[in-house]
């Protein structure tokens, strides 16, 4: 599946490039800091009216005989950054590849920027400006560092290209150390990071990350989580999904909790970070 979602389509490479979420001994270490350069209110003043860059209405996923997904509505806007949350098996990367054609949803309906995509090819729905960095690594071994960025370079959907080769390189100084090594040879926070770096390359307008700490060091951890947050502040529309609540809550607008296919909490991450119970019910282990 991963060489599927990342071949070559028109003569550009797909912008989803995956990434590994936290374990829970690592929670207190990764949580990023609460300060902000941007905030709701300043993003929300920034954008137009009509910004819904991806929604999904009464979304319904099988898998098989399985009924994963039941009812789903979920939208969001340019610019904001929302926090998509569960335990494990709740449907929460079904419901990001439900969106993204990669699982076909059996009722309801999928826009982006209010087009029907319900039935689009994911690469149809890729050029749009939605960047995926999927749960996994997905690198190309066989590549170099710098070939593994450069194949996905492009122009966004307007025609911008504020994300360069020279400023991921800036963003992820270990990556300008090792431009020259294959893919294989990097350690798995590394890895991460190309694979990040990879998809804004595209200049998307919506990145979704999906557990983009899982597994990692918690040096690595407290990296990525400040390059998320640069992200949010570039004023790219980012979903994150992690296990880190603790973290989500301090760098995003709004949080989503699914519950067995049902979202149970649709609200401010702000709301959200002072419910210790309603947290303790869904998302405690």
């Amino acid at each position: 599946m991963t060489e599927a979602i990342l071949q070559r389509r028109g003569g550009d490479a797909l912008p989803f490039a995956p990434v590994p979420s936290l374990s829970a001994q690592f929670q207190r270490e990764a949580s990023p800091e609460p300060a902000r350069t941007t905030t709701p209110a300043t993003r929300a003043a920034a954008a137009p009216a009509d910004t819904t860059i991806l929604e999904a209405r009464g979304l319904h996923t099988h898998y098989g005989s399985s009924h994963i997904l039941h009812g789903i509505d979920f939208a969001i806007r340019k610019g904001e950054a929302v926090g998509l949350m569960g335990r494990n098996g709740m449907g929460k990367t079904t419901l990001i590849r439900s969106m993204l054609g990669l699982v076909r949803p059996s009722d309801g309906t999928v826009r982006v920027r209010g087009e029907d995509m319900t039935r689009a090819p994911t690469h149809r729905i890729a050029r749009l400006g939605i960047a995926y960095v999927p749960e996994g690594r997905g690198i190309f071994p066989n590549l170099t560092v710098r070939e593994n960025l450069v194949m996905a370079a492009r122009a966004g959907v307007d025609g911008r290209r504020e994300w360069t080769y020279e400023r991921v390189l800036e963003t992820f100084p270990r990556l300008a150390e090792r431009l020259g090594n294959g893919g294989g040879q990097l350690s798995g926070g590394e890895q991460q990071m190309l694979t990040i770096g990879r998809a804004l390359m595209t200049n998307p307008d919506l990145l979704i990350l999906d557990e983009a700490t899982e597994g990692l060091a918690p040096l690595i951890v407290r990296e990525i989580w400040r390059v998320i947050r640069t992200i949010r502040d570039s004023g790219i529309a980012t979903v994150v999904v992690d296990k880190n609540h603790a973290a989500v809550t301090a760098l995003t607008d709004r949080s989503v909790i699914l519950v067995k296919g049902h979202i149970v909490y649709d609200g401010a991450s702000e709301t959200l970070r002072h419910n210790s119970e309603l947290i303790q019910q869904h998302l405690g282990v």
